[in-house]
């Protein structure tokens, strides 16, 4: 089963990034991510027109007001959009936009199939006919608090939280489905969820464990399981108590107090072997778990 691959990039959006006046200071381009795409971006003002994508797109301005325009089927609709507010375009729709102040933005893309899968779980039909609403200047507190924690992903430049964005996006998506997209009847949420079966518990940690040093997305421990991301990620949390991110987690910090007190590695080495993207985030998240550093631990397991 292949773990990395070359990503969802920017040469599959809609082309706003690529102008030249962009100023692009984070994105997901070298991240491998496959579920979404993700930038953080200074935009001058412009005026295009730009052709359909696949994949819905999130622009979530981070600062304004500003007066934005969008033409849709040939309809000009005008907002001035605060911090916060939102512009969302379904997936295969040509559009055209004027930006009329700058502005700095974080542009998001789902991939359909994700939709797809989560709106699966959701609705009552055939998830491939469900459209999103083109949506402009919208304030939506829990998409946006959601939306800034990819951002943050970004900002930390963390490789090893494939998983975690997985998660993110997932969430995102379960609400673009409830709130802002064309279902018109949701089944409701069980009150009990299904556990995951022995055999399929232990195919997923066995997986987890066996790949702590790479980067591991959410649909290959899905596969290991044989479940789509979605109904493991539930199923998983059920059994568990945590999502699948908490719990790699968990493991990589369990395996790097082995490293730290059955060998001399440097504890840069350990973090690597252990799939953390660097010795400082080894550091942070050990300290958070353990209340102490990983040199501290070492040092006072050998005396």
């Amino acid at each position: 089963m292949t773990l990395e691959t070359n990503g969802f990039t920017v040469h599959e959006t809609h082309g706003i990034l690529l102008r030249q006046s962009t100023e692009i200071s984070k994105s997901s381009d070298s991240l491998g991510w496959m579920s979404l795409y993700a930038s953080v971006q200074r935009e001058a003002p412009y005026e295009d027109y730009f052709e359909a994508v696949a994949d819905p797109l999130i622009i979530l301005h981070l600062n304004g007001p500003v007066k934005v325009c969008r033409r849709l089927h040939n309809i000009e609709t005008s907002r001035v959009i605060p911090p916060g507010g939102m512009f969302i375009l379904p997936g295969s729709m040509d559009f055209g936009v004027r930006l009329e102040g700058g502005l700095q933005t974080l542009h998001f893309y789902v991939r359909r199939t994700v939709l797809q899968e989560v709106a699966a779980d959701m609705i009552d039909g055939d998830p491939t006919h469900l459209e999103l609403l083109p949506r402009l200047g919208t304030i939506d507190p829990l998409i946006e608090h959601l939306l800034l924690s990819v951002r943050d992903v970004l900002e930390e430049e963390d490789t090893a939280a494939t998983l975690y964005v997985d998660y993110l996006v997932r969430a995102i998506a379960a609400r673009l489905i409830r709130a802002h997209s064309s279902a018109t009847r949701m089944d409701s949420p069980k009150q009990v969820c299904a556990k995951l079966g022995h055999r399929q518990f232990d195919r997923a940690i066995d997986f987890m464990q066996s790949n702590l040093d790479r980067s591991i997305n959410l649909a290959a421990i899905a596969g290991a399981a044989s479940l789509s991301p979605s109904h493991f990620t539930r199923q998983f949390r059920t059994t568990v108590g945590m999502a699948p991110h908490q719990y790699l987690v968990h493991l990589r910090i369990e395996h790097a107090k082995r490293l730290l007190t059955q060998t001399n590695l440097p504890i840069v080495e350990i973090a690597f072997a252990c799939g953390f993207a660097n010795q400082e985030h080894l550091s942070r998240l050990f300290k958070r778990s353990c209340n102490m550093t990983p040199g501290t631990y070492r040092t006072a397991r050998q005396n």
